[in-house]
C-alpha cells in the first residue's frame, strides 16, 4: 500500500516511511492511494475474533509492505496486553438502542492509548531496524501526551517533548505527563493554548534545522497516519458486537480534532455498516458550525469541562475534505492556503457528501453535567464529561438511525472536577496502578508562548 498527500506536492510512501513522516513535507496530511475493503462475508467471518486478532486482520492491509504477519501478531498482542479489561473495548448498554463503547481500559485511561500503545511498538522495531534516533514531538489538549509517553517511554531510539496548554488540563491530566521522569522525557507547559501548541509543532515540522545533524520529528498527533488506522479498528469491533454485517449501528464521538471520528469513516468506507456518524462537539463548534453553515472558521477559544476537545482548528478535517472534494489535491491546497489567511467556504457538492454521512451536536457545559447526573441517575453509569457530550448527542439522533454507540473517550477519575458539578455524589477513584498518582513528584518546564523559546529548549535538551 502506498500513501499519498491530500495536497498532491509530496512523495507517495510506504507504511514504515508514513509512520516516521507524519506530515507530509507540501503540508498536507498522508491518507492511503487506495483503502482496503472487506466483503459482507470476510465482516461476517470476523464476529469469532478477540480484539488483537481482529486488529491484525483490519491493520495488516495497511502494513503489509513493513512488517510480516508474524511481527504484526507479537506487537498487536504486546500492546493490548496492557489494557485492563479482558474485552479490550467492552460495550456497555445504557437503554433501548443507546450504548457506550468504553475506550479507557489502557495506561492512561483514555482511547489514545489504543494507537499510540502501538505507535510506540511500531516505531521501536522500525527504528530499530533501521539504527535511527528520532524526536518527538507532540501538542496535547490533555490525553495525548501522558499516552504517548507511556507509549514511548521505554523505546531507546526516541527522545520525547510534549507541550500542553499551561494550566489548560485537569490535574490528573497532567500528572499523568509530568510524574514520568526519564532523561529523554520533556514536558514543556507553553503560557497559551493548545492551538498555540499545535502551530509550533506544526512549524516544526516544516522547518527541522534546529535538529542536530541526523535527527527528524515525528508526530505522534493524530496527523500521524498510524493514529487513525488503530482506531479503525474498534469500529469495526463494537459494529460487529452489534450484529455486522447483518445490523448497521450509528456512532456518536466526542472529537475536537476529527481524528477518532474520520476513523469511523474509513470504517464505513472499509465495508463496516455504519448509518450515521455523530460529530459531538462542546462550546469550541467549529465542526458543528461547518456542518450547519459550510463556512469553515475559527473562532476565539472557550475553556470547558471537556479540555480534551477544547479546540479551534480541527486537524484532521484536511482528510475528509480531500474526499469530499473527489480527492482533488489542487483544490484541497488552494483551499487550505486560503485557510491561512482566514475563513473558507466548502463547496455545495462538498457539503451534500459530508452530510449524506455525518450529523452533528453543541453541547455546552451545563448539558453536559446534566447528561452526567441523569445517567447516573437512570442507569448507575458514570460518564466523564466528554462522553457526556457524546451520550447527549446520541440521544438527539435516537429518532433515527439506532442503534447509537458512543465513544467513551476518558475514564471519568480524569475529571473530578466535572463529576462534583454534576452533583451526583460519589467521586470517580482512579484504577489501582495510578491509585499514587498524587503522591508522585512532577517534572516540567514552564515555557513562554514563543516558537523560539521552544525549539532552543528542545535543541539544549537532546540527548541531555
Amino acid at each position: 500500500m502506498r500513501y499519498i498527500s491530500t495536497r498532491g506536492d509530496a512523495p507517495a510512501l510506504g507504511f514504515e516511511d508514513v509512520l516516521l513522516t507524519g506530515l507530509a513535507p507540501d503540508g498536507g496530511l498522508y491518507v492511503p492511494e487506495q483503502l482496503p475493503a472487506f466483503t459482507a462475508d470476510e465482516i461476517a467471518a470476523m464476529a469469532t475474533l478477540d480484539y488483537p486478532a481482529l486488529a491484525q486482520r483490519i491493520l495488516t492491509p495497511f502494513v503489509a509492505d513493513a512488517f510480516s504477519d508474524e511481527e504484526l501478531q507479537s506487537i498487536i498482542e504486546d500492546t493490548y496486553a496492557v489494557f485492563r479489561h479482558e474485552a479490550v473495548a467492552p460495550l456497555v448498554q445504557l437503554g433501548h438502542d443507546q450504548w457506550v463503547l468504553e475506550l479507557f481500559h489502557g495506561p492512561t485511561l483514555a482511547f489514545k492509548d489504543f494507537a499510540l500503545q502501538l505507535l510506540g511498538r511500531l516505531l521501536d522495531a522500525v527504528l530499530q531496524r533501521r539504527g535511527e534516533k528520532v524526536v518527538i514531538m507532540g501538542a496535547t489538549s490533555g490525553d495525548t501526551g501522558s499516552a504517548a509517553i507511556a507509549g514511548c517511554q521505554h523505546c531507546e531510539n526516541i527522545d520525547i517533548f510534549i507541550l500542553h496548554p499551561h494550566g489548560r488540563v485537569s490535574d490528573v491530566q497532567r500528572r499523568q505527563m509530568t510524574t514520568l521522569s526519564a532523561p529523554t522525557i520533556h514536558n514543556l507547559a507553553i503560557e497559551g493554548n493548545f492551538d498555540d501548541c499545535q502551530a509550533m509543532v506544526k512549524a516544526a515540522f516544516r522547518d527541522q534545522g534546529f535538529l542536530p545533524d541526523g535527527r527528524r520529528l515525528v508526530a505522534v498527533n493524530s496527523i500521524n497516519w498510524a493514529r487513525i488506522m488503530a482506531q479503525i479498528v474498534y469500529y469495526f469491533y463494537a459494529g460487529l458486537a452489534l450484529g455486522a454485517p447483518h445490523r448497521a449501528a450509528s456512532y456518536s464521538v466526542p472529537t475536537g480534532n476529527f481524528g477518532d471520528i474520520f476513523a469511523g469513516y474509513l470504517a464505513a468506507q472499509m465495508g463496516l455498516p455504519v448509518q450515521r456518524l455523530m460529530i459531538a462537539t462542546n462550546a469550541n463548534d467549529v465542526l458543528h458550525r461547518l456542518l450547519s453553515s459550510g463556512t469553515y472558521a475559527r473562532q476565539t477559544l472557550e475553556h470547558t469541562l471537556s479540555p480534551s476537545m477544547d479546540i479551534t482548528v480541527s486537524s484532521n478535517f484536511e482528510r475528509l475534505m480531500f474526499d469530499l472534494y473527489q480527492r482533488d489535491p489542487t483544490a484541497i491546497a488552494t483551499l487550505m492556503e486560503a485557510f491561512n489567511d482566514g475563513d473558507i467556504s466548502l463547496s455545495e457538492q462538498a457539503m451534500a457528501n459530508c452530510r449524506t454521512r455525518f450529523d452533528s451536536c453543541r453541547v455546552d457545559d451545563e448539558a453536559t453535567t446534566q447528561c452526567i447526573a441523569d445517567t447516573y441517575a437512570r442507569a448507575g453509569y458514570l460518564l466523564d464529561p466528554h462522553s457526556a457530550i457524546g451520550v447527549v448527542a446520541a440521544q438527539a439522533g435516537a429518532a433515527t438511525a439506532g442503534p447509537w454507540v458512543t465513544l467513551a473517550t476518558a475514564h471519568p477519575a480524569k475529571f473530578p472536577d466535572a463529576i462534583a458539578r454534576a452533583g451526583v455524589g460519589v467521586e470517580p477513584a482512579l484504577p489501582p496502578h495510578l491509585a499514587n498518582l498524587f503522591d508522585l513528584p512532577e517534572h516540567f518546564e514552564v515555557l513562554p508562548n514563543d516558537a523560539a523559546a521552544v525549539r532552543q529548549f528542545m535543541a539544549t535538551h537532546l540527548g541531555a
